[in-house]
This record gives structure tokens, sequence and C-alpha cells, in this order.
């Protein structure tokens, strides 16, 4: 019997929620595939048909949530912040909107957010790194004159930085994250002096 749009979305979504809680309950590795259609209530083989890896899940899970807090910071921004603010306050969102997920996002970092895996459209984390630098580099070129494009270079730096942020924030036991506001601050200062020589200020006379 063929299966209808709604009965559909319905599965995925059931499958999305199912993970999401074995994935904190039971941690990354012993959320298997297998167990996450069992407590979906459907075969295996009908899971991939909707996800080919948990990978591919957690994506979604993350994706999402990190796209509800890029909506809470556009609506929050004013315009007057600085690109240090503006870059902090972005993140920082992000976090909190992935505080649900912090319990196993260290371990799927590794395999989802890699810095040593090569850019590809095949990676199940490609989706989060692009649209991420995407926003950034909106970010920058609005508070900033660009006179080239953004290097490759510099946007490796800042992945690299984010990365490690998220990797600390995962594991970070102080009151409040206090750890890792002040290493994101600290990360930010050294990132926005490094875009000096590819950037000027917007307030910048010309000559």
């Amino acid at each position: 019997m063929k299966v209808d749009l709604q009965t559909k979305a319905a599965t995925r979504h059931r499958i999305l929620k199912v993970s999401a809680t074995l994935f904190a309950r039971l941690g990354w590795d012993r959320a298997t595939t297998r167990s996450i259609a069992m407590s979906a209530g459907i075969a295996t083989g009908t899971l991939f048909n909707y996800f080919p890896s948990k990978e591919a899940i957690a994506v979604i899970l993350i994706s999402d949530a990190l796209a509800k807090a890029k909506e809470e910071f556009e609506e929050r921004r004013r315009g007057e912040e600085s690109l240090e603010e503006d870059l902090f306050s972005y993140i920082w969102t992000g976090l909190r909107y992935l505080q649900p997920s912090k319990t196993y996002l260290g371990c799927a970092l590794e395999t989802l957010l890699s810095p040593l895996a090569r850019s590809s459209p095949d990676h199940p984390g490609e989706l989060i790194r692009t649209e991420h630098l995407e926003t950034v580099e909106r970010l920058i070129a609005g508070h900033h004159r660009v006179r080239q494009p953004l290097s490759a270079l510099i946007m490796q730096l800042y992945w690299t930085l984010y990365l490690g942020i998220l990797a600390y924030w995962a594991t970070d036991v102080s009151p409040k994250q206090e750890d890792t506001m002040a290493l994101l601050d600290q990360s930010l200062k050294l990132f926005v002096a490094s875009l000096g020589e590819e950037t000027s200020p917007l307030t910048e006379n010309p000559a």
C-alpha cells in the first residue's frame, strides 16, 4: 500500500523525536540505527528510507536547533553591534539551543564536524558547516567593506576556532558555562584581528 505524504512526515518526525531521546539517554555510540528503528516502531530497513545513517539524523536535529537559534539571533539584533558582539551573540545563541544535545554532542561532533574531514557535499556535517559559514560571512560583510572575497584560509581559521569552542563547551562544567564564554570572547578577538588585512571598517572614510 502506498504511504501518503502525511504518514511519511509523521514517521520522519517520530524518528527524529525518538533519536533525540535515545542519543541523550544512551549516548552516541550505544544509540544505534536498530535501537532507533525499534523505538520508532518501524523496521530498520524502513528507517533507511528516511535517513541513510544515524549521522544524517543527528545533522537534522542539530541543524533544526541552529536554525531556531539563528531566528532568535536575527530578531534580537539591533544593527548597532560590533562584529565581535554579533559573532558572540550568534554563536552563544546557537549553544543555548544545542543545550539539550550536549550529553552526546561531543561524541557526535567527532564524526560530523571533524576538522580532519575534507569538505564534501556527501559528508554528513557539510550542511551544518555551510549554513554556519554563510551566516558568518554575511555578518562580516555587513560590518566591513570587503576588498576581495574572504580567503579560504581566513574561513578555515574561523571554523577551527568554532569547532574548538564547541568541543570545549561540550565538556564545560563551569557555572553557566562561564569558561566557554571567556574562551569564545578571546577566540573572537583573535579572529576579528585576523581580518585586518582583508577588510576595512564600513565607517572608514574613503581617501
